[in-house]
């Protein structure tokens, strides 16, 4: 993997720097385990890369459009056509400010985020159009989300088509990777023990165990031992040990018990009993863990898990179906379909003594609106100034500041007069907009949360963008240049077949022809940054001057109604009479 031969400048893990300060707790966590540079820039987070031969710092919004437009390109030549719009799913406890980077993520991208869907909720939609049921009776799922970088579990309720998400809860920092940096951990301790050496010393040496922890890991789900190996790991020193499945889930087993946590609390939140849970549904790669597994039934007492759709694939199914339904694609099956999501945290302003007044609660069905009702703790007060926070604390100071609304302009009167009414409105995309209105007089403003600290201001989401179009435009040159060049080795290594294998080419033609392809040969490995048009003369030269040679020698054995324009291999071919 690209990760191990040159970890400083491959990123990975993205999604937990998307939408987050540079001061955040879980971005200084990570950043200890990177190998690649994370930098500061006005209190957000940039990822600072070699790219191109040049020193360049890339906002995670921009890393991940990188990764969409990949996929966009994948769509569009599948597909047939350009493609456009798009739903993103995004883990179910991404907060308002990750939702927001994403859609940024996506118009960079050159995509208009049709919805923003959560990863458990586009699961169930998959799972409930697999079963054959088609569930008449309403059923309660639990679907367990365990992927590569976080921990999602939703309840929902599912009856004729219409998915209704009653309780979410996770952790956007629990997942394959922490595992696989447990088995690190371990491994790096032996390696120390065993031949004193310090593996931190070297990134590339300490990317080249992951990968292998990984491979490990996924080994371990179908076998009760693994071998990590890796040659020539550090200072020369190979490396090789056996990992048993035991000391897999000993080394992770407070990270394992810490899912079963967040099943604990979805269904207090869903005031539900494990009895009532009817389904319980697995999603994501870290959810073929035995133990995960293991776990889950357990604690369900027995009940079996269902694995009728791929972990992998089950996310990308949901999302696509939502797709054809915000597009008008209405076939049969998804006539009744309706997906009813809920807020991932709660949202409220904070209040005398920096405590939090909750006006929208944690679990509640979206889209809402919430009014409340403030007035001025000063006499002739002018202005109100509202700071809006997300989180389940009491206190503002241990919540997630979003954004302010400052209300001026008040009429002069005594405190506890004014009354100001604080609307928040949370959209199907969980996107917070928050609005403060005097009654009496109308004076009002409204603050869509889009600046929050952390995200993107509108010059810097033009000059990405503009940035991204030049990239594709690079790229695009790139992909041709390589097509070229790919182009006029393959003629060089046919045409030297043709000139070896052909026996009815006398000894002066098979050496001029190998000549022409051995100077070509030697031409590619000196201009191996030669423009597109180069190589395109390169190989039309070759052609002609090898054609015109190989045609002399076998036009006299050809019929004239195949005397035409044909390549040299295709003369062989028909000399040797396999045309």
């Amino acid at each position: 993997m690209q990760r191990g031969l040159d970890p400083e400048n491959t990123v990975f893990g993205a999604k937990r720097l998307i939408g987050r300060r540079y001061d955040d707790p879980a971005v200084q966590s990570s950043m200890k385990c990177w190998p690649f540079r994370v930098v500061e820039c006005a209190e957000k987070v940039r990822v600072q890369v070699s790219y191109r031969g040049m020193e360049k710092a890339f906002y995670p919004e921009e890393i991940s459009a990188m990764v969409l437009s990949k996929l966009k390109q994948a769509a569009e030549a599948y597909l047939g056509r350009p493609v456009s719009q798009a739903v993103i799913t995004v883990p179910a406890y991404f907060s308002d400010a990750q939702r927001q980077a994403t859609i940024d993520a996506g118009a960079i991208a050159g995509l208009r985020v049709l919805r923003l869907i959560s990863e458990p909720s586009a699961a169930a939609i998959a799972y409930g159009l697999n079963d054959d049921t088609h569930w008449k009776v309403k059923r309660n799922i639990l679907v367990f989300a365990l992927g590569g970088g976080t921990l999602d579990v939703s309840v929902l309720s599912v009856q004729d088509g219409i998915f209704e998400v009653v309780a979410t809860t996770g952790d956007t920092q629990l997942g394959g990777e922490d595992f696989d940096r447990r088995l690190l951990d371990h491994l790096m301790q032996e390696f120390q023990k065993k031949h004193k050496e310090d593996l931190g010393q070297s990134a590339k040496a300490v990317q080249r165990l992951q990968v292998a922890c990984e491979k490990a890991k996924r080994a371990l789900s179908a076998n009760v031992r693994a071998t990590v190996s890796v040659d020539a790991l550090h200072q020369g020193v190979d490396f090789c040990a056996t990992i048993t499945r035991a000391c897999f889930e000993d080394l992770c087993a407070d990270l394992f018990q810490a899912t079963m946590d967040h099943v604990e609390r979805a269904l207090e939140d869903a005031g539900m009993k494990k009895a009532q849970i009817h389904d319980i549904v697995l999603v994501g790669g870290s959810t073929r863990i035995p133990m995960i597994q293991n776990l889950l039934s357990k604690f369900f007492e027995g009940k079996a898990l269902r694995k009728s759709i791929n972990p992998e694939e089950a996310v990308a199914h949901g999302a696509a179906i939502q797709a054809a339904i915000l597009t008008g694609h209405r076939y049969q099956n998804l006539q009744n379909l309706l997906l009813l999501d809920v807020t991932p945290v709660s949202l409220g302003l904070e209040t005398v003594g920096g405590v939090m007044d909750v006006v929208v609660k944690r679990n509640s069905p979206i889209p809402t609106k919430e009014t409340r009702n403030f007035s001025t703790t000063e006499d002739n007060q002018n202005s109100l100034f509202l700071q809006i926070y997300e989180g389940e604390r009491t206190l503002t100071k241990h919540n997630r500041l979003l954004g302010t609304v400052t209300l001026s302009g008040l009429c002069p009167a005594p405190r506890c007069v004014p009354v100001i009414v604080v609307t928040f409105a949370v959209d199907h995309n969980n996107i917070l907009t928050v609005s403060a209105t005097e009654r009496g007089t109308g004076n009002s403003r409204q603050l869509v949360i889009t600046n929050a600290r952390g995200r993107l201001d509108r010059e810097e989401m033009e000059r990405i963008v503009q940035e991204e179009e030049e990239y594709r435009e690079q790229e695009k040159v790139e992909q041709e240049k390589t097509e070229a060049l790919n182009s006029l080795e393959s003629s060089t290594f046919q045409l030297k077949r043709v000139a070896e294998q052909g026996k009815s080419l006398d000894d002066r033609a098979k050496r001029r022809v190998l000549e022409m392809c051995e100077e070509t040969a030697l031409w590619l490995e000196e201009n191996q940054l030669a423009p597109k048009k180069e190589y395109e003369e390169r190989k039309r030269e070759l052609e002609d001057v090898c054609y015109s040679i190989i045609t002399r020698v076998l036009q006299g054995a050809i019929p004239c109604s195949v005397q035409t324009r044909t390549s040299p291999w295709e003369l062989a071919s028909i000399k040797k009479g396999r045309v």
